[in-house]
């Protein structure tokens, strides 16, 4: 009898306390299961977009091999337009422009280039694409912006391209004391003999005039 009086106090104090609280603590369990609910949909979202992004760009590669430049230009439009954040779409940014160049087109190729390095989400593809950019203006002897798009902090694994690259449009521009300075530099961020730069860039360093003056 007893343990029947304490169960209905407690029974009692249960529901006065839900009457004082149960509204919240519904809300806040609804608040908790919309969240988990919006994110399971968010992911199943993502993967759909992800297995879409792969699909189109496998599509272009097949064009690209295929030399069909229309379908190819298509597809890596498609990509960016839809599919704009995803790494497949700077992959096909980067190699419809290796493509323009090849066709001559080089401003196509500056425009796609210039796309990868301002809204690639990854950032070892921005930094290539800044490397290529600035090789392409320094074929247009345009010094000042080449070195401009290389003026940029690189992680160790893209610096001895882009001291290379620097030493390129310093040797260009009649200045030889600051390429020999990022050729050097390039050579000391080489890692190791089997890097495949190293040896090129040896010969650029060997090759510049001796004494080093502008």
């Amino acid at each position: 009898m007893s343990y029947d009086l304490q169960e209905q106090e407690q029974l009692e104090s249960f529901k006065a306390w839900w009457k004082e609280n149960g509204n919240w603590i519904s809300g806040a369990i609804s608040v908790v299961l919309a969240a988990v609910l919006a994110y399971q949909g968010w992911s199943w979202y993502g993967v759909r977009q992800s297995a879409a992004a792969s699909a189109m760009y496998e599509e272009f590669e097949r064009a690209s091999l295929a030399k069909d430049a229309v379908k190819a230009r298509d597809l890596a439009g498609s990509l960016i337009e839809q599919h704009g954040s995803s790494v497949y779409a700077a992959l096909a940014a980067l190699r419809s422009a290796r493509s323009n160049i090849d066709a001559g087109d080089r401003k196509a190729a500056k425009a796609q280039l210039t796309w990868v390095m301002e809204h690639a989400g990854q950032k070892e593809l921005a930094l290539l694409a800044r490397v290529r950019l600035a090789g392409l203006l320094l074929d247009e002897k345009a010094y000042d912006e080449a070195l401009q798009a290389l003026k940029v902090d690189v992680p160790d694994a893209f610096a001895t391209e882009f001291a290379d690259r620097r030493g390129d449009v310093y040797a260009a521009q009649g200045k030889p004391a600051d390429a020999r300075a990022a050729y050097t530099e390039a050579l000391s961020k080489a890692a190791g003999a089997q890097q495949p730069l190293r040896a090129q860039i040896q010969l650029k360093l060997d090759a510049l005039p001796a004494g080093g003056g502008a």
